[in-house]
């Protein structure tokens, strides 16, 4: 009797062939899309310029980084060519059963099948170590923070900021108290309440301190709108795994943020959101910039501050901010990083609060940041400048990691959008400022006309915390 094996090897041939080509593609995907595309550092320009690379993370206090990058890449690199060759022998293997199907031996046929199968096993353990080991490349890479540039000052905390630019004269107040101390603010802050409720670094704002708080958002989206040309965006407060990696939160800073149980972030800052309407995307040039604006809730655990501004309502977990991002050509993001500095700057000035512009050296600057302008409000209670309002350009760190991209008018290949956001400003620390920098002797406060228009025409806080017209 005669057995015709041609069914059966074609059957295992196309099974054989689409397992390698599955195989090669996840590879190559691997190798090509996920490192040096989608991470925060390019390791490209990691192997051609380490001493360059090195040079620049000294300046955060990192040294000897790349020799253990590319140690890691070279074996990982190593790793897929293994991977590729055990592919490569196994499809031979695969073509040398047609040689058996056309003389019919069975022998020789199942002899070529077990070889194959043995290679197919080789290949699924050889690219599970490539695969751990692109996963411990990504987590290294994860872990180090952006390059600063050339004229970011070098230092090693916020001692060593250098201020560039200062606005306003602080006013003369005798015995000056700070916000929670004021009489006309004290029946509107209520402390006790928010701390029953929920614990400590809560505030339960209540009658005209609630009302001034939400006309000064209200009044910083009019102007980013009307004035400043960016797009209000009503934005979830509550983001998965993939936004907060998108946006550097993730992994470094997990403790710094809350999670619920069934999986989602409470998001620290709506950059993670706003800035997160990109990713996976291949924009056009001409669809940039993109300006955006949204008021949000924002939630920060406040890990590492114990017994840091404890009173009062500076460092709160739940507070809201209205936040700036923009997204753009990589020529522009300079540009736009001045321009996003003056819009917070409008806020400030608008209410005619003093405050004063640091550029953060090394030491204090964010972990996505390559360069950050704070603006820092006078605060007469504390007879400081305290922030109210970080503006960082991240360059292409953050679209990396999102895989957002634009294509060029001139054609070509698509390139990296680049990344900036800043507070525009904090509601919270701007109520503190207009109530301590209008605090009048008799415990009544003075508000900045710009709010008028959204307080029914009051302009002033009574000692005994009511809203009131006062000519």
């Amino acid at each position: 009797m005669v057995i015709s094996l041609k069914p059966v090897y074609e059957n295992f041939v196309g099974i054989i062939h689409k397992y390698i080509h599955f195989i090669i593609v996840m590879l190559h995907k691997s190798q090509n899309n996920r490192i040096g595309n989608n991470l925060m550092h390019d390791i490209k320009s990691i192997r051609e310029n380490p001493q360059d690379f090195d040079q620049a993370l000294q300046l955060r206090g990192i040294y000897g980084m790349s020799a253990k990058i590319l140690s890691l890449d070279e074996e990982r690199r190593s790793a897929i060519l293994d991977a590729e060759t055990a592919t490569a022998d196994q499809n031979k293997a695969a073509r040398e059963i047609g040689k058996a199907k056309s003389s019919n031996d069975e022998n020789a046929f199942k002899i070529l099948r077990d070889l194959v199968s043995s290679k197919k096993k080789e290949v699924a353990s050889k690219s599970a170590r490539a695969k751990e080991l692109d996963q411990e490349l990504t987590n290294l890479l994860m872990t180090i923070p952006n390059l600063p540039l050339s004229d970011v000052p070098v230092g090693k905390d916020e001692l060593e900021n250098v201020e560039i630019f200062k606005w306003g004269t602080p006013p003369e107040i005798k015995n000056a108290k700070e916000h929670f101390e004021i009489a006309g603010a004290k029946p509107g802050m209520d402390f006790e309440t928010a701390s029953k409720l929920s614990g400590s670094r809560f505030v339960l704002l209540r009658g005209s301190i609630a009302r001034v708080h939400r006309a000064l958002s209200q009044f910083m989206l009019d102007i980013h709108v009307t004035e400043h040309d960016l797009t209000e965006t009503m934005t979830p407060v509550l983001v998965r795994d993939e936004a907060m990696y998108g946006t550097n939160q993730l992994p470094k800073f997990a403790e710094d943020s809350y999670k619920t149980t069934n999986g989602w972030w409470l998001i620290p800052t709506s950059e993670v959101t706003l800035t997160n309407t990109v990713s996976g995307r291949n924009l056009s040039e001409s669809d940039l910039p993109i300006r955006l604006t949204a008021h949000t809730l924002c939630f920060r655990s406040e890990a590492g501050s114990a017994g840091k501004d404890t009173s009062g309502m500076l460092r709160q977990h739940q507070f809201e901010k209205v936040e700036m991002v923009s997204i753009t050509h990589p020529d522009q993001s300079l540009e736009e990083h001045t321009r996003m500095t003056k819009c917070a700057q409008a806020i400030l000035e608008k209410l005619c609060l003093p405050y004063r512009i640091v550029v953060l050296c090394t030491g204090d600057m964010g972990f996505g940041a390559r360069k950050t302008h704070d603006l820092e409000v006078w605060l007469p209670g504390q007879k400081k400048y305290r922030e109210i309002s970080s503006v960082s350009v991240c360059g292409d760190f953050q679209a990396r990691r999102m895989l957002a991209r634009f294509k060029p008018t001139n054609g070509g290949k698509l390139k990296f959008v680049h990344t900036l956001n800043g507070s525009g400003v904090a509601v919270g620390r701007c109520l503190i400022a207009v109530l301590e920098n209008g605090q009048n002797e008799d415990g009544s406060i003075s508000l900045p006309a710009a709010l008028s228009p959204y307080l029914g025409d009051c302009n002033r806080i009574s000692s005994t915390g009511y809203l009131e017209k006062k000519v």
